[in-house]
């Protein structure tokens, strides 16, 4: 019931989530923190108290619950919810096999240049919503400009956005390099809760653990390199090379969610669920 209750703050399409929706999140196999959660055969998560986790056989439904675009990649989902007053808030882990990504841009990456690519890929992301019948999202702009640090090998930035009803979001996303691709982590929240969530979330990085032999250090000579560096992951990876080809939707990444969408309608919500409170504490 604590996964359903999460949802239900999440869920922006209705000022009550749907009953099939409801039935849906609780076939979702959750496991409560704290926990070490499989992300694929690639890397696990340390899933704190208070947090549920679902690995490959739930982030499916999960991104359809919270009407994100699937791209297949998904490795899992830790759901967490924030006190009485406060948004839930989620991290989502998927992994590209693209290679291992060099480091040389990281000291010449150009934010505006990239910021740009970013709002030409929400564009052609928005068509696909569109044909869902999803709500459309509109870049803002860097919460937190691009940043590398080589010493753990993660690529860190923060865009704020707002979706067509005027709701804002924030993504705040590490890329963490690893020997044959790249494991992408971003935390979905609202503006206001960004600041106060960050050590929470870096945290949670810091207990990310790439499975033996997958470590970015452990690289030899002879492996798959990745056909982009560092400015193109940023801006959506291999995506980016393919933009002309109209295929730039299929691997879209940069905003994951319209989290709560209409802070009004999800505090209608909440109101609904005030005698379930007991349910939003962990067993």
């Amino acid at each position: 019931m604590l996964a359903r209750s999460i949802l239900c703050r999440l869920a922006v399409c209705l000022s009550v989530m749907p009953a099939v929706a409801a039935a849906q999140a609780d076939k979702i196999p959750w496991a409560k923190g704290p926990t070490r959660g499989a992300l694929g055969s690639e890397a696990t998560i340390s899933v704190p108290a208070g947090c549920l986790f679902t690995g490959v056989d739930g982030v499916k439904m999960f991104l359809q619950l919270t009407e994100n675009i699937a791209s297949g990649n998904e490795r899992g989902v830790v759901m967490c919810q924030g006190d009485q007053t406060a948004d839930p808030w989620f991290v989502l882990f998927s992994y590209d096999k693209s290679g291992y990504v060099r480091d040389d841009e990281g000291s010449k990456l150009d934010a505006d240049a990239i910021l740009e690519t970013v709002q030409r890929g929400t564009e052609a992301a928005n068509r696909e919503r569109k044909s869902r019948g999803w709500g459309t999202l509109s870049v803002e702009g860097w919460a937190t400009k691009p940043f590398y640090d080589r010493t753990t090998n993660n690529l860190t930035w923060a865009i704020t956005a707002h979706d067509n009803t005027g709701g804002r979001t924030v993504n705040h996303s590490v890329r963490l390099l690893g020997r044959g691709g790249v494991m992408h982590a971003d935390l979905v929240t609202t503006p206001t809760q960004l600041d106060a969530l960050v050590p929470t979330f870096n945290g949670m990085i810091s207990g990310f653990t790439y499975q033996p032999g997958q470590k970015y250090a452990e690289w030899r000579p002879g492996d798959k390199v990745a056909a982009y560096g560092l400015t193109a992951l940023v801006a959506g990876g291999a995506g980016v090379a393919l933009a002309k080809s109209g295929l730039l939707v299929k691997f879209w990444k940069l905003i994951v969610a319209g989290i709560a969408a209409a802070v009004a309608a999800i505090r209608r919500m909440w109101g609904k669920l005030t005698g379930r409170r007991n349910e939003m504490q962990p067993q």
